[in-house]
C-alpha cells in the first residue's frame, strides 16, 4: 500500500455549503428536480400519471426513526399505520387521523386489500425488516425500507430480486446519500481528480458494542454489557415483546433489548455498527468507484463474542479491476480502530471520515465537507462541473418515482448490494476466516463452514423460506 499523503497542511478546501458544520443541512436543496435519466416499469399501479394525486401510504415501525420516516410522508394520505408498541402506535395514529391501527405488520398485510394502499414504509428493527418488505413486493407495492436493508446477506438478497421482480420504486433509509457534499465528491473521484484509486479508509467514532465497562463509559457508549443478561426485566406496558422478538428466538426481556438502539449490538436483532454505520459511509466509495461484490473480505479485532457485536474493529475487502477501474482495497474502521493515516497524524483526525487514496492524490471527506490532499502546488488545480443534479430531498426523491417512474439514488439494486457488502465484513469477523467470496453463486469458496453466517435460524412460525 502506498503511504498517505502528508500534504494535510497544504489541502485545496472544496466543500458544499455548511461545510463547516459536521453535517451540510439538505433544505438548502430541497425541492430541485432530479434528472430522470432511466425509468423502472410500472406495472399499473401509480394511480395518478400526473404526479399530483397523493399516495396511500402503511408504515410500519413508527417509533424512533420511523417517527421521522412517518413525518415525512405525512403530505401523502397515510392510511395504514403499525407498530409493537401501543404507545408508539397511538402516538402515530394521533399524526395520521383516520389510519387504522395495527400491533402486528402480518394483520396488515391480511386486512387491507391491495386496492387500499400503493406504498409501504418500513422502520422496524432490521432482524424484522424483510419480513415486513417482502409481503409488499408480492402486491407490487412501492417500498422505503430503512436501513441496513435486512439482517443478513441472504435476506439482502432475496430482497434485492423480490424488488426487481416487482418492479416498483424502491429507496434504502441512506438519507446522506442525498445531501449535496457527497455528490461532490463522487463527482471529483469519477472525473479523476486524484488519478486512479488504489486504496479506501472509511473510520468511525462511534464504539458501540462488545467492550469493557470502562471502555464503554470513556467512549460513550449507551450501554455497558459484555454477556447476554441472567434473569429479566419487566416487560414495558404496550409493548407486545414476543412479537418484537419476531424470527429471533425466544428470550425474556431485559432492558438491555430494548429500547432502541441497544438492540443493534445483539447479533439476534442487529449486526453492529459495521452494518448499520456502513450503509452510511461505505455507500460513499460504492457510489464513486462503482462497487458492488468484494473478492475477498478479512476482518480483525477481539476474539468474537457469539450474541455481542464488537464495539472496535476493522475489515478489509479487495475489489478486482471493473472497466476503468483499477483493483483496489477498501478498509472499514470502527470505535478504537483507525486507518494509519489518521494515526500517523497526516491527515486530520476527524471523528469518523473516508479517504481515497489515488495515484496524483487523496481525497478526505465526511458528511457534511471534503479536501484534497495533493503535493505541495494545487495552484492550477479546477473543480469540475457539477453533474450530478440535486436531490429533491431522500424521501421526496423516493415519493417522486412512485408516483411517476423515476429513478432513485438508492434503490434495493443499490443498496442490496451494499448491504451485502457490510454483512460480510461481519460474516468474517464472525468466523476468523479470510473470505473469497463468490456472490453469483452466494458461496464461500475457501471456508464453506462460515457460510452458517450468511443467514440465521428461525424461530418457529417465522421460518424464512416462508415468505422468501
Amino acid at each position: 500500500m502506498r503511504p498517505e499523503p502528508r500534504s494535510a497542511e497544504l489541502p485545496t478546501t472544496t466543500t458544499s455549503p455548511a461545510a463547516e458544520t459536521p453535517r451540510a443541512s439538505r433544505r438548502t436543496f430541497l425541492g430541485a428536480s432530479i434528472a430522470a435519466s432511466t425509468v423502472f416499469s410500472l406495472p399499473g399501479i401509480v394511480r395518478a400519471e400526473s404526479g399530483a394525486e397523493k399516495l396511500r401510504m402503511a408504515v410500519i415501525g413508527c417509533g424512533g426513526r420511523g417517527g421521522g420516516n412517518l413525518d415525512a410522508v405525512l403530505g401523502e394520505q397515510v392510511v395504514a399505520v403499525c407498530d409493537v408498541n401501543a404507545k408508539t402506535l397511538a402516538g402515530a395514529l394521533g399524526k395520521a387521523p383516520g389510519a387504522k391501527g395495527f400491533g402486528d405488520y402480518r394483520r396488515l398485510y391480511e386486512e387491507l386489500k391491495p386496492a387500499d394502499y400503493d406504498a409501504v414504509v418500513v422502520s422496524t428493527t432490521e432482524h424484522t425488516h424483510a419480513f415486513a418488505t417482502l409481503p409488499a413486493f408480492r402486491e407490487k407495492k412501492h417500498v422505503y425500507c430503512e436501513k441496513p436493508l435486512t439482517h443478513n446477506v441472504r435476506e439482502a438478497r432475496v430482497v434485492t430480486e423480490a424488488a426487481k421482480r416487482a418492479g416498483v420504486a424502491t429507496q434504502m433509509g441512506t438519507q446522506i446519500h442525498a445531501d449535496a457534499n457527497y455528490r461532490r465528491v463522487v463527482e471529483l473521484v469519477k472525473v479523476g481528480a486524484i488519478g486512479k484509486v488504489s486504496d479506501v479508509h472509511c473510520w468511525v467514532g462511534r464504539a458501540w458494542g462488545l467492550q469493557s465497562p470502562e471502555d464503554a463509559k470513556k467512549y460513550g457508549d449507551i450501554i455497558a454489557v459484555q454477556d447476554r443478561p441472567v434473569g429479566s426485566t419487566p416487560i414495558p406496558e404496550g409493548l407486545d415483546w414476543d412479537l418484537w422478538l419476531g424470527p429471533a428466538p425466544q428470550r425474556p426481556f431485559h432492558e438491555a433489548y430494548w429500547p432502541g438502539p441497544k438492540w443493534y449490538r445483539w447479533w439476534d436483532f442487529g449486526s453492529g455498527t459495521m452494518s448499520d454505520l456502513g450503509s452510511h459511509w461505505i455507500d460513499l466509495p460504492f457510489w464513486a468507484l462503482d462497487l458492488d461484490a468484494p473478492k475477498t473480505v478479512e476482518a480483525f479485532g477481539p476474539p468474537p463474542h457469539p450474541e455481542l457485536a464488537p464495539a472496535s474493529m476493522h475489515v478489509t475487502y479487495t475489489y478486482g479491476a471493473r472497466g476503468d477501474r483499477a483493483p483496489l482495497s477498501l478498509t472499514w474502521y470502527q470505535g478504537k480502530d483507525k486507518p494509519p493515516a489518521w494515526e500517523e497524524g497526516s491527515i486530520p483526525r476527524w471523528d469518523s471520515g473516508c479517504l481515497f487514496i489515488g495515484s496524483q492524490g487523496s481525497l478526505l471527506a465526511d458528511y457534511g465537507r471534503h479536501l484534497l490532499l495533493f503535493g505541495p502546488d494545487v495552484r492550477d488545480f479546477k473543480r469540475p462541473a457539477e453533474s450530478i443534479p440535486p436531490s429533491l430531498g431522500h424521501h421526496a426523491e423516493w415519493l417522486h418515482a412512485c408516483k411517476t417512474g423515476a429513478p432513485t439514488t438508492c434503490p434495493f439494486s443499490y443498496s442490496g448490494p451494499l448491504t451485502e457488502a457490510n454483512h460480510l465484513g461481519n460474516v468474517a469477523y464472525r468466523s476468523g476466516k479470510k473470505l473469497e467470496w463468490d456472490a453469483a453463486a452466494m458461496k464461500i469458496l475457501n471456508a464453506p463452514e462460515a457460510e452458517k453466517f450468511l443467514t440465521r435460524e428461525y424461530r418457529k412460525g417465522w421460518e424464512f423460506d416462508r415468505i422468501a
